[in-house]
C-alpha cells in the first residue's frame, strides 16, 4: 500500500482491536491535555487572536466563539501545545497527535462525519505522520519543530475528511510541505518561549493546504512522502500508534528521566530536600541544552531539565500548578535547579532519539552521594501506563477545568465513538468552559 492509497483506503475493520483502542486512549489524553492548558497565556493569546482577528463559523476548542478554519485549527494546536504533557514518537523526536487532532476536528466538523469516519482518519494520521517525521529527519539535515512535517500529517487528515480524490490530495500534501513551518527545534529549546513546537502554525498551514488544493491550488509533490520509499513499507503492517509515548508529567520529554532519577532516589532513602547539597545529572545533549534554572514563564518551566528536577525532588511530584505561578519563585526550588550540574553521557547520546536516559547523583548535606539506576522516561510504549493511570491523568487534569460532569460524558463518548456521531463529541468540545 502506497502511502497516498492509505491515506482514504484505511477503515475501521482493519485494525487490531489493541490499535482501535489505543487510538481512544491518545484522543482521550490530548483532550485533557488541552483543557489543562486552557488557563496559559499562550491558549488565551491564540484563541483572541483566532476569534478577533481571524473571524469565521467554526468553532474553536473549549471556547465557545467561532473563527476561520485554519485559526480554529491554529488555536487548538497551541491550546494543547501549551501544556507539554501530551504523547510524542521517540523517532520522530516530536508529537503527531499535537498537530494532528486540531485539523480533524475542523474537517470533522465541517464535513459532519461519524465517529467511525473520525477515529479511522485519526489514526490514519498517526501512521502517516509518525513516518513523514522519520523521513524528514533522514532527508533534511536540520531538525526541524513537529509543526514541520504535523502540517503533512494533518493535511493528509484533513484530506481524508474532505473527501479529497487522489490527485488532490497529492497537491495538498505538497503545499503542506513546501509551506510547513520548518522553524528549528533547539532554537525554541534555547530559547523557550510561545513558539514552542511549531504545532499550531503546522495546523493552520495544514488546514490551508486541504482548502487550496480543493480549490484546484497545485503544489509541488511531497518529497518525504513520494520520493523516501524506504520510509513507507511498513504501513497497514506495523502499527506507529501503538509506539507513542504519553506523558505523566507536563514537561519536555528530555526532562523526564531526570525527574525519574530524583524521584526514584527520594522513595529509596526516604530523603526530604533539605538533605540534598547538590542535584547532578549524565544525559544526552539535547537534555542538557534545556538549560534555563530560573524560569519566569510555565514555557521556560516546561523547557527545562533542571528546574522540573529540583520541583520533583523538593515537592515529589509534577503537575501543571508546580510549573507555574509560586512554583516559579519558590526559594528551595531555585537552590537546586540553579545549583544542578548536568554533563554529556556517551551513553545516553548513542541512545537518543531511541531512548532517552538519564542517571541521577544527590550530593548529600551529610557528606555521603547516592546514584540512580540509568533511568527512563516512564511510560514508554514498552511500559505503557495502565488503564487506571490514565484515567487518573485525565480526571486530574479534565475535570478542574470542564467539572466532573462533562469530562466524564466526554469520556463514556470517546469510549463508544465508533458508534455514535463525532457531533456529540465536538458539541461538548467546542461548548465554552
Amino acid at each position: 500500500m502506497t502511502p497516498l492509497t492509505f491515506i482514504h483506503d484505511l477503515t475501521w475493520d482493519d485494525l487490531p482491536s489493541h490499535v482501535q483502542t489505543h487510538a481512544k486512549t491518545l484522543l482521550l489524553d490530548l483532550i485533557c491535555i488541552a483543557a489543562g492548558g486552557l488557563s496559559t497565556k499562550m491558549s488565551q493569546i491564540s484563541r483572541d487572536h483566532a476569534a478577533e482577528d481571524l473571524t469565521g463559523p467554526v468553532p474553536i476548542l473549549f471556547d465557545g466563539r467561532g473563527a476561520a478554519a485554519g485559526a480554529a485549527a491554529m488555536a487548538a494546536g497551541y491550546t494543547i501545545d501549551s501544556l507539554d504533557g501530551h504523547d510524542g514518537y521517540n523517532p520522530a523526536k516530536g508529537h503527531v497527535g499535537c498537530p494532528l487532532l486540531p485539523v480533524l476536528l475542523v474537517f470533522g466538523h465541517q464535513s459532519a462525519v461519524s465517529g467511525r469516519d473520525f477515529l479511522e482518519a485519526l489514526v490514519m494520521g498517526y501512521e502517516f505522520g509518525s513516518r513523514a517525521a522519520v523521513a524528514q529527519h533522514g532527508t533534511v539535515p536540520d531538525y526541524h519543530t513537529s509543526g514541520s512535517w504535523g502540517a503533512v500529517a494533518g493535511a493528509a487528515g484533513g484530506a481524508r475528511l474532505a473527501g479529497l480524490d487522489f490527485e488532490t490530495t497529492r497537491h495538498a500534501l505538497g503545499l503542506a510541505e513546501y509551506h510547513g513551518p520548518r522553524s528549528q527545534m533547539m532554537r525554541c529549546i534555547d530559547y523557550p518561549t510561545m513558539v514552542k513546537d511549531g504545532s499550531g502554525w503546522g495546523a493552520i498551514c495544514a488546514v490551508s493546504a486541504v482548502q487550496l488544493a480543493r480549490r484546484g491550488f497545485t503544489g509541488a509533490p511531497a518529497l518525504t512522502v513520494e520520493q523516501a520509499p524506504e520510509y513507507w513499507d511498513t504501513l497497514g503492517q506495523r502499527w506507529l500508534i501503538l509506539e507513542q509515548y504519553i506523558k505523566p508529567y507536563p514537561v519536555c520529554r528530555w526532562a523526564q528521566a531526570p525527574v525519574e532519577g530524583v524521584l526514584a532516589l527520594r522513595r529509596a532513602h526516604n530523603l526530604s530536600s533539605q538533605d540534598v547539597a547538590k542535584i547532578r545529572v549524565e544525559t544526552f545533549h539535547e537534555s542538557v541544552r534545556l538549560a534555563t534554572s530560573e524560569p519566569k514563564t510555565t514555557e521556560e518551566a516546561q523547557y527545562s531539565t533542571s528546574f522540573p528536577t529540583a520541583v520533583a525532588l523538593v515537592r515529589g511530584a509534577l503537575g501543571p500548578d508546580d510549573l507555574d505561578g509560586d512554583a516559579l519563585n519558590d526559594p528551595e526550588i531555585l537552590r537546586l535547579s540553579t545549583g544542578l550540574e548536568m554533563t554529556e553521557s556517551d551513553k545516553a547520546n548513542d541512545a537518543f532519539p531511541g531512548t532517552r536516559y538519564a542517571r541521577v547523583t544527590l550530593d548529600l548535606t551529610d557528606g555521603r552521594s547516592v546514584t540512580s539506576d540509568w533511568m527512563q522516561p516512564k511510560w514508554d510504549p514498552t511500559s505503557p501506563p495502565t488503564a487506571e493511570e490514565m484515567r487518573d491523568k485525565y480526571h486530574a487534569l479534565a475535570d478542574p477545568v470542564l467539572g466532573p460532569d462533562r469530562a466524564r460524558e466526554i469520556a463514556g463518548i470517546v469510549a463508544e465513538l465508533e458508534t455514535r456521531p463525532l457531533s456529540e463529541l465536538t458539541e461538548l468540545l467546542f461548548r465554552p468552559v
